[in-house]
């Protein structure tokens, strides 16, 4: 059975508050972008954004010394060379996986 030690009411509280975040930044863009016509320029920072926003969540590891951290950022990297976007993301979420899970039994 998996621990769930970690699922206290603060963290379930924090999850909720941070859908309901996006929720409400996603649905005041629709209210302030509805009826009205989106330039090239617009379009081409809103299509931009995606990226950004999952750039800003893996940033922080590119700061560790941890190699199950840093391996994965390599794997993602050069699958970034030869993938389109949904390969590179597959790439390396499961390198992280494998990383978190074997780096340690190997290294002990």
């Amino acid at each position: 059975m998996p621990d769930c030690s970690g699922l206290t009411p603060a963290f379930l509280l924090t999850v909720a508050c941070m859908a309901l975040a996006t929720y409400l930044t996603r649905i005041a863009g629709w209210l302030v972008l509805r009826g009205r016509s989106v330039g090239p320029r617009l379009r081409r920072v809103l299509d931009a954004s995606p990226g950004c926003v999952l750039l800003s969540v893996i940033a922080p590891s590119f700061a560790s010394a941890d190699l199950s951290e840093l391996a994965p950022l390599a794997v993602a990297a050069l699958a970034a060379t030869r993938l389109g976007f949904l390969g590179t993301v597959f790439a390396g979420v499961l390198s992280a996986a494998f990383a978190r899970q074997v780096l340690p039994l190997l290294l002990g």
